[in-house]
This record gives structure tokens, sequence and C-alpha cells, in this order.
């Protein structure tokens, strides 16, 4: 018996916990506060900014035909030889680059390609070295 009545209450409280706002509101009640579900976002961990949004924070937003790491035999290497740059391995490096303007002007308005945030843009584009994707 004392079973019994333990799961009676049991399933009653399940029943009104899983009662719905619109059910309270049509019988006169406030609706229920919602319910807490996840981590309070203040114990989240977080990261540093991405730059999203087109925006460059280490130099202006390019349109490269490609990107490619350095180091690799490629003919991006090749080319920083015949160049005599001196880039580390592994940096990313685009190549025939051109500037996209915040305001949708210039050459490389409509990038097609891949549109980066370089750190040295001073080879008028040939080569752009320290190249980092953007998300539009």
């Amino acid at each position: 018996m004392r079973f019994a009545s333990v799961l009676a209450l049991a399933v009653a409280a399940t029943v009104v916990s899983a009662e719905t706002n619109a059910e309270r509101m049509v019988r006169g009640l406030p609706p229920m506060a919602p319910a807490r579900r996840a981590t309070p976002v203040e114990g989240a961990k977080r990261h540093a900014p991405s730059g999203g949004g087109g925006q460059c924070n280490t130099g202006s937003t390019q349109c490269c035909d490609s990107v490619t790491k350095s180091g690799y035999g490629t003919p991006l290497d090749d080319l920083l030889s015949l160049m005599s740059i001196d880039v580390p391995n592994d940096t990313p490096c685009g190549q025939n680059c051109s500037p996209i303007s915040a305001f949708g002007g210039g050459k490389g308005a409509n990038c097609n390609q891949q549109p980066v945030c370089c750190e040295d843009n001073s080879y008028n584009g040939l080569v752009n070295i320290g190249c980092s994707p953007i998300n539009w």
C-alpha cells in the first residue's frame, strides 16, 4: 500500500511538471519560468575572437587565387626563392592577390577565390605572406 501511494505521488508530480504554459494560461494561471537546461553562460569556455565578419586585424583584406603553405617543394617555394624571400616552413602564403575594399569597389571586390587577411602585402599581390582565411 505504501509503495502504491509513493508511486501515485510520483506520477502526479510528473504529470504536473509536464504541463505546458498554454494549459496553465487557459486555466488562468501565470506561465512557468523557463527551465534551465544548459550550463550558465558565465561558466562557458571563452576563446579569442575569430576576427570574422570580413575584418582584418593584421593587414588589409585580400582576394587570392590560391593560399599554400611554404616549405613543401611547391611552385610557391620556387617563386619565393626567385624573389629571394625567406619564409619559415608552414607559413601560409597567398598568390596573385588583390585588395578587397570595404565598400565593394576595386579589382577584388567580388572574391570568387579565397578571401584572406595577410600580414605582409609588400610584394604587389604576387605573393602575400602570413595569410589567414576569412569567413564571410
